[in-house]
């Protein structure tokens, strides 16, 4: 295994006895089976030099613990990498961005402080993972609901802090934050906003405190280490609703995004949903094969035309509505208003869910992140000979010219580079206001494979970034690649967490290239 970047063999040895001397000899990790475990299980470096290697790991229990080991690394200049459950597959899973880092494995802290069900909230540790807030809400009959991503095995910590997205009213996860708890470089604990007051009773209930609000700050970031971190849950809602809307023109997609975005907005939508195009999933259909072989390929009217004689929509959503019994059908009822002004719009009525479901409702369902309870389902879809994928996420407006547009692009772009095997999943809504596409390329075992993938990825980053469409994550091989498509005003934005990164962690022993943001004595070899 590496060694971290700058440190002799002895000095290591030296800190890894410091450290076990904190946490004790059983939680620090350095033999070779046992760090292999902290790689990227979805790494684009399969057998290449460049696939980034831990020198080891050390899982503290307690945030004293972690001020010792900061206060130890910055004594010998040892990049820490910290995960809370190292779930973080499609990312980069619990690797560091920078060969030899020591990884910081918070799984040990665990609790789950608090959940209240009269304000709805809970108090947890990096360590808890959607599936122990939730059995820990059934165990205790809370009446709250519980939005996950879709592999359950993550933390609402780690999640959050990235900034990631669930299907339900409270899916944009930073949204819901309130209260971090936050050890910097130097070792020092700070509460962010009303936990900065002593004995304060609405850490979790209001999220500004006093002065500058800095939670921010700590996500997608390498600023400080988070030990706590309050999260805003949902009361537990009657009954989940879907009904479907369907056009049958290709035009039609932009009155319905139209639309759609009424509602979102309104606040009367309230899931994640995606907009479906009937041409995926007749893909590989004798007759349309046929239809966008022949020369010049289909015209909008043709494969209106095709759909038609199948008898299917060009396009449809499923619009997914919390609430109680009595407002989710009226609700219902005034989204198919809204939508009757496209003509030829269809509706049909999908599955209705009373909350929370039973046992035998659970087994119904394929999937049950929409109905509050964490799940590992999403990794069915991938196949079983799937080596793992690693996406492209674009923000796009929430328009159906932006989805034209974004499709065309594109797709043109894999096929001058002659990828074939991207899987496209468009158009959703995870976030407020705009929309969130996810361009998946599968993992090979094949080196030149990847090569050819990781070079379509950075195309496709760049391409996008041209066209005013942001990447709002990314995997650790292209943090810098991302980070540098922000360079409004010779990249002030980088500029700046440069400076906030050299003020609050000068040695930059901390996720080092996290995000593109690398400690100042890295930065020359990095431009």
């Amino acid at each position: 295994m590496p060694l971290p970047p700058g440190i002799s063999a002895r000095d290591f040895q030296t800190v890894l006895r410091q450290f076990e001397g904190v946490v004790g000899k059983d939680w620090v990790f350095s033999s070779d089976e046992d760090v292999e475990l902290y790689r990227d299980s979805y790494s684009p470096f399969w057998h290449e030099p460049e696939d980034p290697m831990p020198s080891a790991a050390v899982a503290p229990e307690s945030v004293e613990q972690v001020q010792q080991i900061v206060r130890i690394a910055n004594k010998y200049r040892v990049p820490l990498w910290t995960v809370s459950t190292g779930k973080n597959l499609a990312y980069g899973g619990s690797a560091p961005r920078l060969s030899g880092s020591v990884v910081l494995d918070l799984k040990r802290m665990n609790r789950i402080l608090e959940v209240n069900d009269r304000n709805h909230y809970a108090l947890v540790e990096p360590g808890v993972s959607y599936f122990d807030l939730y059995r820990y809400t059934q165990e205790k009959g809370l009446n709250v609901f519980i939005d996950a991503p879709d592999p359950g095995w993550g933390s609402p910590v780690g999640n959050t802090l990235d900034r990631g997205g669930g299907h339900t009213p409270l899916r944009d996860h930073f949204s819901t934050l309130c209260g971090l708890e936050v050890v910097l470089a130097n070792g020092d604990v700070v509460r962010t906003g009303m936990g900065a007051l002593p004995n304060a009773r609405t850490w979790q209930q209001y999220k500004y405190g006093f002065g500058p609000y800095v939670d921010g700050i700590f996500t997608q970031s390498n600023y400080g280490i988070i030990t706590k971190m309050g999260v805003w849950l949902y009361p537990m809602p009657e009954m989940r609703f879907t009904g479907t809307v369907s056009v049958p023109k290709h035009d039609d997609l932009i009155p319905m995004v139209d639309t759609l975005s009424y509602l979102m907005n309104s606040n009367i939508v309230q899931g994640t949903t995606r907009v479906a195009n009937s041409l995926t999933a007749q893909a590989r259909d004798a007759e349309l094969i046929a239809l966008r072989s022949k020369p010049g390929g289909a015209s909008i009217p043709e494969l209106e035309d095709y759909l038609r004689r199948k008898n299917l929509p060009y396009w449809s959503i499923d619009l997914p509505f919390y609430g109680p019994t009595e407002v989710v059908p009226a609700q219902w009822a005034f989204a198919k208003r809204k939508f009757s002004a496209i003509g030829g719009v269809q509706f049909r009525d999908g599955v209705s869910n009373r909350l929370p479901p039973t046992p035998e409702d659970l087994a119904k369902v394929a999937n049950p992140v929409p109905l509050g309870v964490p799940s590992l389902a999403i990794f069915s879809a991938l196949g079983p000979n799937s080596y793992g994928h690693i996406d492209v996420s674009p923000i796009t407006p929430m328009t159906g010219q932006a989805v034209f547009e974004v499709m065309e692009v594109f797709e043109k772009v894999l096929q001058e580079m002659g990828i074939d095997n991207v899987g496209v999943v468009p158009a959703g809504t995870y976030y407020p206001r705009s929309f969130f596409f996810l361009f998946t390329f599968q993992i090979e075992h094949d080196v030149e494979k990847n090569r050819k993938m990781r070079a379509a990825f950075q195309r496709l980053v760049q391409v996008g970034a041209e066209h005013g469409w942001g990447e709002y994550r990314t995997h650790l091989a292209f943090m810098d690649d991302v980070a540098n498509t922000y360079s409004f005003n010779n990249h002030a934005l980088l500029r700046l967490h440069e400076t906030l990164k050299d003020a609050l962690d000068p040695n930059g022993i901390l996720s080092p290239g996290k995000s593109g943001i690398w400690p100042k004595h890295m930065r020359k070899a990095r431009a």
